[in-house]
């Protein structure tokens, strides 16, 4: 067996017992048999183009599109990147992981430029998201899931959520996130000054990627993590999603679940 994976599978022996306890009382919840799409927007607080798409993600909070997606159906994250920093407001949500993230799905489609707002859906930009997302997810639904995910969360404690997250599939990484809704900024300079800004669904702790072990059955991994909640989060508005794509940037399964904390 790889070194390196014997070291993983003691350190997570290791970190069980710890978390055992942290997830004493949990929600959880299981990946069905077909695949969730996963839905990503990049997008900043600096580029007076991007707030139309988040309000268009905003809207999949609530089943007020006239396909009624629901979280069955897909998961929306919200990656605010931070190359428009410099244009006089500095997004408070920016992460540079975000826009290597994105240089790295517009390398796989052969697409030398990015911007904002651009999504993707399971990976593949879509340019005509404000009419494609609903066939778009539709079509991801149509899919069996060539991966298993089940996602168990414990309580908030000293501004740290655990995390269980085991997944199961042939290859592939794990990524994790944690979003919130609900976040309200007022912009005071750059492009947006002046205007409100009102979203949904921003990534607000990444963890990933996460190399799943791969055998001819399909790898399997218990995965305990504690991921970072930043002071100002309103926890009722938290979430964590999860999901599993290949280097070829195939998401294989998402699945998303919200906090459990009242």
């Amino acid at each position: 067996m790889d070194k390196s994976l014997v070291a993983f599978a003691l350190s997570a022996t290791l970190l069980l017992a710890p978390f055992s306890a942290a997830i004493a009382q949990t929600c959880s919840r299981q990946s069905p048999p077909y695949t969730i799409a996963l839905l990503e927007l990049y997008t900043s607080e600096g580029c007076d183009s991007c707030p139309p798409a988040n309000k268009f993600v905003s809207t999949l909070r609530h089943q007020s599109l006239a396909s009624g997606l629901t979280a069955g159906q897909v998961v929306p994250l919200a990656l605010h990147v931070d190359y428009w920093d410099y244009i006089g407001w500095k997004d408070l949500f920016g992460k540079h992981a975000f826009t290597e993230r994105q240089h790295w799905l517009s390398d796989l489609a052969n697409t030398r430029t990015v911007y904002t707002p651009e999504i993707f859906i399971a990976g593949r930009e879509l340019r005509n998201w404000s009419d494609g997302v609903p066939a778009a997810v539709k079509r991801i639904n149509a899919r069996p899931a060539q991966a298993d995910i089940a996602i168990a969360l414990g309580k908030i404690s000293n501004g740290s959520l655990p995390v269980e997250v085991n997944a199961k599939a042939a290859g592939g990484k794990l990524f994790i996130a944690l979003y919130e809704n609900g976040l309200v900024t007022d912009i005071k300079a750059g492009e947006n000054r002046g205007v409100t800004l009102k979203e949904d669904y921003v990534v607000r702790d990444w963890i990933g990627p996460i190399a799943l072990p791969a055998d001819a059955k399909g790898g399997k991994a218990a995965l305990p993590r504690a991921l970072t909640v930043p002071a100002d989060s309103v926890t009722k508005n938290l979430g964590v999603a999860a999901f599993v794509q290949t280097d070829k940037g195939e998401v294989l399964q998402t699945l998303s679940l919200p906090l459990c904390e009242e």
